[in-house]
Parts: C-alpha cells; sequence; structure tokens
C-alpha cells in the first residue's frame, strides 16, 4: 500500500507524511465548529452539521489523497458557507433544502468541467510572476486569518481594524503561542508546529486559561436531518443560475488559487500536463457534488495545506492521514474543542510568512506584473477571499496591457480570468 504512494521518487517517508498530515488536521480542526455555526445560522441542526463537516473532509481527503497522490487536504469551503446562510437562506429567503441543491447542481458542472482540460489549462498557463503574486497573497490571507482569530487584529468602527487588547490572557496566550512556532521553525525543529500546539495547549491547560474537557468521548450525532434533504427541482430555474454560477465560479478560483499556491511551494504541478493536477481537480469537484448530498456547503481544496507541505509532506499519503485523523472529532470532540484556538491560529501566520517570501523572485520591472500582484496581494486579505484577489489581480493584469498597448503580451488564461471578473464584479 505504501509503494501506492511512491514515497522514494517524492524523496519522502511514511514518518514524514504522518507528520505533515497530523499538522494539516490541526490546522484545519477548527473547520468542524466553525462551519457548524455559520450554516446552523439557516436552521440546521448544529449537531447534524458537526458529524457532516467531518465525514465530508474524512472522504475528500481521502479521495485525493488516492486518487491525485497529492497532500492537498479538502473540507468544506469557508466563504461559501456563510453565503449559503446568510445570503440565500438570510438574504434571499431561499429555503435551506433548495440552498443545498443549488450546491450539488454547481456540483455536477464542477465535474464535467474538472473531465476537460480547461481548469489545468488555466493553471499552467498562468504566468510564473502571476503565480508566485497568488502564492503571497495566499499567504497575506493565511496570515491575516490567524491574526485575526487570535484577536490581535480586531474590527473598529472607525478605523476598520485595530489592534487587539494585549492585556487579555488569550491574546498573550497566542502570542506565546505564536513566539514558540517561530523559535521551533528558525531551530529547524522536525514538527515544530505540532510541538508549538501541544506546549501552548498544555501552557493554558496548566495556567487555568483554557479548562480541561469535563469528558472526552462522545458518540456521533446522526446526519439523517441534512444528508439527502436537498430540493433540486426548485432550483432549476433561469432565476438561480446567478447563483448557481457565482458557487461554480468561487468553488473553482478558490480551489485555483489554493493549488497554485500551495502547489508553488511543494513543487507539485510545475510540469506541464500535470496529471497530479488534473486528478485533484477532479477529486475536488467530485467531493463538491458529494457535499451537497452530505447536507453542507461546496467542499475545496484548503490553504491549510500548506502547513503540511512546510512539514515536508508530498504525497498522497499525507491528504489520507488527514482524513482519517478527522474521524476522530466524530468521537472526540469535547476533547478537540478543548485545544485552544490560539494554539492553532500561530502555525497560519508562520506559513502566511513563509509563502509571502514568494514575492522576493517577482520581477517588478513589467508594471502589469508590479500592479497585479498589489492587487492580488493586498485583495486577498482584504476581500477576505481568495477568488476576489486573484480575480482584481488579472483584471488590473489586462488593464496595464491594454494601456501600454501590449495587446499580444496578454496571456489567455489572464484574459479569460479578467473576464470572469468583469462578470462577477458587475454583472452577477
Amino acid at each position: 500500500m505504501i509503494d501506492f504512494f511512491k514515497l522514494r521518487e517524492h524523496k519522502t517517508n511514511v514518518r514524514t507524511e504522518v507528520t505533515a498530515g497530523f499538522t494539516t488536521f490541526m490546522a484545519m480542526l477548527y473547520i468542524v465548529p466553525v462551519n457548524a455555526a455559520i450554516m446552523s445560522a439557516s436552521g440546521m441542526p448544529y449537531d447534524a452539521l458537526i458529524t457532516a463537516t467531518a465525514v465530508i473532509t474524512i472522504i475528500a481527503s481521502i479521495l485525493n489523497g488516492f486518487w491525485a497522490n497529492t497532500p492537498i487536504a479538502m473540507s468544506v469551503g469557508m466563504g461559501l458557507n456563510a453565503y449559503f446562510s446568510f445570503g440565500l437562506v438570510k438574504g434571499m429567503g431561499i429555503p435551506w433544502q433548495s440552498a443545498l441543491g443549488i450546491v450539488f447542481v454547481s456540483g455536477i458542472l464542477y465535474v464535467l468541467i474538472s473531465m476537460t482540460p480547461l481548469r489545468r489549462w488555466m493553471i499552467e498557463t498562468i504566468p510564473m510572476d502571476i503565480k508566485r503574486a497568488v502564492s503571497a497573497g495566499i499567504g497575506a490571507f493565511i496570515a491575516f486569518i490567524g491574526l485575526e482569530q487570535m484577536k490581535i487584529i480586531v474590527d473598529s468602527p472607525s478605523t476598520l481594524v485595530t489592534l487587539g487588547n494585549f492585556h487579555d490572557s488569550h491574546v498573550l496566550l497566542g502570542l506565546f503561542g505564536l513566539a514558540l512556532a517561530i523559535f521551533f521553525t528558525l531551530k529547524n525543529y522536525r514538527g515544530a508546529f505540532i510541538l508549538s500546539i501541544v506546549l501552548t495547549t498544555l501552557f493554558a491547560w496548566i495556567s487555568g486559561i483554557e479548562k480541561l474537557p469535563e469528558q472526552f468521548i462522545s458518540m456521533p450525532a446522526s446526519m439523517a436531518p441534512i444528508a439527502f434533504e436537498l430540493d433540486i427541482s426548485s432550483v432549476l430555474t433561469l432565476t438561480m443560475v446567478p447563483v448557481i454560477l457565482i458557487f461554480l465560479i468561487t468553488d473553482l478560483f478558490d480551489t485555483l488559487g489554493t493549488l497554485t499556491g500551495v502547489g508553488m511551494r511543494a513543487d507539485l504541478f510545475n510540469e506541464k500536463g500535470s496529471v497530479p493536477l488534473q486528478k485533484t481537480i477532479e477529486a475536488d469537484a467530485v467531493a463538491t457534488m458529494l457535499s451537497g448530498l452530505a447536507g453542507v456547503t461546496s467542499t475545496t481544496s484548503y490553504i491549510e495545506s500548506a502547513a503540511g507541505v512546510e512539514e515536508g509532506g508530498r504525497t498522497g499519503l499525507s491528504a489520507v492521514v488527514v482524513g482519517l485523523l478527522f474521524i476522530l472529532p466524530l468521537f472526540l470532540l469535547p476533547f478537540f474543542q478543548a485545544v485552544p484556538s490560539n494554539a492553532i491560529y500561530p502555525i497560519l501566520i508562520v506559513i502566511g510568512v513563509m509563502m509571502f517570501g514568494e514575492l522576493q523572485h517577482i520581477n517588478y520591472q513589467d508594471p502589469a506584473v508590479k500592479y497585479s500582484t498589489f492587487f492580488i496581494v493586498m485583495g486577498m486579505p482584504l476581500t477576505y477571499s481568495i477568488t476576489d484577489g486573484l480575480l482584481l489581480g488579472a483584471l488590473v493584469y489586462v488593464f496595464i496591457h491594454l494601456v501600454q498597448g501590449n495587446y499580444k503580451k496578454i496571456d489567455i488564461a489572464m484574459g479569460v480570468l479578467a473576464s470572469v471578473a468583469l462578470l462577477v464584479f458587475f454583472v452577477l
């Protein structure tokens, strides 16, 4: 079975892949309770969502591990779930059953597209400097999420964002965890991220900042209230076409950005006609379709996979490990909920800094690259969307070339992305 993953060919081993998988798992663990909280705002039962989120993460990650043999973990998209609850159900008054139907239909379209060279072609034909900008942009986005969740950065009615309260014990715990993560990383400790999480958690429990769980084991809640409860017939109307397209486009380009950024760090998809890339896309598409059946929103490739990549994960074995580990929240959710979030989010900041380093390789002499890089890197965290940042950058890239009269220098892929940007920003 181990030979299936071609570990020697990828210059890795079982221990490294397992460590990488566990690291990604710890970085993604927040997904289960957070997604359940967001989607339950639509009226769906929280307990069933806990189980469904874990189950679809298990299926999607293991599917990608075996099918594509890449270290990309997959789970429910953290932007579309908010759009699902607050945009569709609460905003447009669409029943959650119909909203799940939208997810399923967009998943079918995604599968059809993944069977063509379109997605792979777009990633392969994007200029290298833009790929580097995407990687750095995702790094900025990851770091911003970490800073926000740790309350180092908080919202402000006057300045939009401001510095958090450094007298808060939880903020100080996060800073302690961040210091550990940076220290162990600089010292090149194997398993630096895991070590910092474990030590920060122990410190939180010993100091009393966080309480030990009252119980450690709980039986999984049933998925029956939401699984296969989607209503497809009600969404097969012209009025639902724009909504379906939004789900499709967002999922397409969230994964596009993630695979580009993480792939740059792991040197996964650089060769032309990359089979692992195409198969990762296919796994992502199938998982998206299954998510509608399971009762959650679209599944996507997760930027937290970068945590495992930085630990040396290079094959699907690490993705399989992630999937298997997500069985634990089904039975040990009270225990895992006791792990402080501020022991986990410092890892995202360190990873963000690592990915941000891709900016040093960009050719800023090209005005189109310079301006598009700025909008990509700033756009992703400021819009809280990988998709919007990528599309803003593509739009600027094409605009600069048009202003300069360099029509022939506009890559077809960037032209397509710019066209999609015009459609998403000004039409849909």
